[in-house]
């Protein structure tokens, strides 16, 4: 019977990695929101999040995750013809370490900024688990757009994402 039980939770455990290798989040069609979330940690994400300022349909932007040491002109720099956006309508949220703590970065940064609509930007493995700390961090009533950008990660990536989202579910539930 044990057996059974734990073959059960193993083919539960391989059918959703099957179902998150296979269906990973796409990129959404550009359209209106109030702002855009940028999680930092890795290629084109700040890209993205500088395509949908360009293309007018955000007015803001918050890029969550930056390093202490980044300056708002030399990230400025990496992007041409992006300076200007720096100015006005780029915030660099210096306080987050990991994904929870971008969640909660973001939360307070659109509870300032009165946002109701934000789309979030980071990588297609990573937007499940990000997505959920999300909904956790913020009210109900702000309206969140999934904007993955495409990674064509390993088989082993995956696996190590999949697991760090089954972990927090689980941490979650048990009140941590």
């Amino acid at each position: 019977m044990i057996q059974r039980a734990i073959a059960f939770i193993l083919l539960i455990w391989m059918l959703g990695f099957a179902w998150f290798a296979v269906l990973l989040p796409q990129p959404a069609p550009i359209a209106q929101t109030d702002a855009v979330v940028v999680l930092t940690g890795g290629a084109n994400r700040i890209d993205r999040g500088l395509e949908i300022l360009k293309s007018g349909k955000s007015q803001k932007m918050l890029i969550s995750g930056v390093d202490r040491d980044v300056k708002p002109r030399e990230l400025a720099a990496q992007y041409p013809g992006s300076a200007k956006y720096f100015k006005c309508c780029i915030a660099l949220g210096f306080q987050s370490v990991d994904t929870r703590s971008n969640a909660l970065e973001t939360a307070a940064w659109a509870k300032r900024n009165k946002v109701t609509s934000l789309r979030l930007v980071t990588h297609d493995l990573h937007m499940r688990r990000a997505r959920f700390e999300l909904d956790r961090a913020l009210p109900n009533n702000i309206a969140v757009t999934n904007d993955a950008v495409s990674t064509h990660a390993s088989l082993s990536v995956l696996f190590k994402e999949y697991n760090k989202y089954w972990l927090r579910a689980v941490a979650s539930l048990l009140g941590l």
